[in-house]
């Protein structure tokens, strides 16, 4: 027997027995989206019921249901304390519930950028426990992170227990994304399925803002996109251009969609040519399976793809994000709702700020003009969150009825921009405020 393989065999357990080596207090980073795993979950959720661990500490960005229906159950929050990076529903939920029985917000939110993510979990937090999702082990005692290199993998090469679920869905992903065997605590073998991402509902919005972005993309730019219907809309709009190239937090369906077509070639990157880079991937089957051994895909770690220096060295580089509010001063309020924690800061400002030092870059935050069936506009006099991008960052804002380019723009200049991109119904109340203030 290789070496590899008696590590293997003598680190392969039961979910139950892997979360047994978990002690109360621990200090645990679960992995993000699809790497979240199941069974190991289920497990520590069982032990945690059953009153075996206490006062678990929980750390993470965008949990599934794959979480929300183990370890982040509403009965199990006093003894498992989630710490959220990157609220999804399942914490606007939890806490939503809280709030209805009297209690405080269980969910802790930590902000943060996700570039800094790594050295916030390894080093400022110390967290002692990584839980995630891999492939098989390769030929070498290799495992790869898959859909999820992210914080994953820094966080294995520092945490004291490494407890990873193998599953023969997870895709086999090239680039900086591997834990050896002989770094593993605990193997967990269990073949389920991996989580799949509807796509959104399109609105007729979306394919409008969609056409005037895909108005600015030159052929052989470099794309970052984020998840949605209107990113989706963006790279459909895409599909006569030539030569472009990904370097991207998050591998979209819509991104593959254009590897596939061929108008994603990375033929022209300045940084890795002829590689698609990401951070993570979430979609669906058909994206995982074209993941798998693709010798144009690399996964590194968010600490690189997201650091502005290396996103500034493709050149063209061209980053679409979306926002939930933007001030008559161009700032972006893109993670809370009425006050309250809606998602988080994610990598909006790391690209905005790395498209932007690329040569020939371009930064773009696009929304809809209004929300709750046009009855509130998203351009408003002040933000009613924190500016997840500030004014002095924001570069072009489209929303349905056009799009502008704030840099260079005075303040009054911008507020006058910035109503006309808005809902023609709010723009008098707009410019009646703008004028006071």
């Amino acid at each position: 027997m290789r070496n590899i393989d008696k590590l293997y065999a003598d680190r392969r357990m039961t979910a139950g027995e892997a979360v047994a080596m978990i002690p109360s207090g621990a200090k645990m980073a679960m992995a993000l989206g699809v790497g979240q795993p199941p069974a190991i979950l289920k497990a520590l959720a069982d032990r945690a019921e059953a009153g075996e661990v206490d006062d678990l500490r929980l750390y993470y960005l965008l949990s599934t249901a794959i979480a929300g229906e183990t370890v982040l159950r509403y009965d199990l929050m006093d003894r498992i304390h989630p710490h959220s990076l990157f609220h999804s529903a399942i914490e606007r939920g939890l806490d939503a519930r809280a709030r209805e029985n009297g209690r405080p917000d269980v969910v802790q939110f930590v902000p943060t950028s996700f570039q800094q993510t790594p050295r916030l979990l390894c080093h400022e937090i110390g967290v002692d426990t990584l839980i995630a999702t891999v492939s098989p082990m390769d030929a070498d005692g290799n495992f790869s992170f898959g859909t999820n290199t992210d914080y994953a993998q820094p966080v294995s090469r520092t945490a004291k227990r490494v407890i990873l679920e193998v599953n023969p869905h997870m895709p086999r992903v090239f680039g900086d994304c591997t834990v050896h065997v002989s770094k593993v605590t605990a193997l967990v073998e269990n073949p389920a399925v991996l989580l799949e991402i509807p796509k959104a509902a399109p609105q007729p919005a979306d394919a409008i803002i969609g056409g005037l972005i895909a108005d600015l993309v030159q052929d052989g730019a470099t794309l970052q996109m984020g998840i949605g219907a209107l990113p989706d809309a963006v790279c459909a709009a895409l599909k006569n251009h030539k030569n472009l190239g990904v370097h991207t937090e998050m591998l979209t369906p819509g991104l593959v969609e254009l590897m596939k077509a061929g108008v994603v070639t990375n033929a022209r990157k300045t940084l890795h040519p002829g590689k698609t880079v990401f951070a993570f991937c979430m979609g669906d089957r058909s994206t995982y399976d074209y993941l798998h051994e693709n010798p144009d895909m690399e996964a590194h770690p968010v600490s690189y793809v997201n650091d502005v220096h290396v996103i500034g060295r493709n050149d063209s580089m061209v980053s679409v994000n979306a926002t939930l509010e933007i001030d008559l001063d161009g700032a972006c309020c893109s993670e809370s709702l009425n006050g309250r924690q809606f998602t988080g800061a994610g990598g909006q400002l790391d690209f905005v700020r790395g498209a932007y030092a690329s040569n020939g870059g371009q930064s773009i935050i696009a929304c809809h003009a209004t929300a709750k069936a046009g009855t509130i506009s998203r351009i408003v006099p002040r933000l009613s969150g924190p500016a997840t991008t500030p004014r002095n960052d924001v570069h072009i804002v489209a929303t349905e009825y056009g799009l502008v380019n704030l840099k260079g723009l005075s303040t009054s200049e911008r507020a006058r921009a910035l109503i006309g991109l808005a809902a023609p119904q709010f723009r008098d109340a707009l410019s009646a405020d703008a004028r006071s203030s």
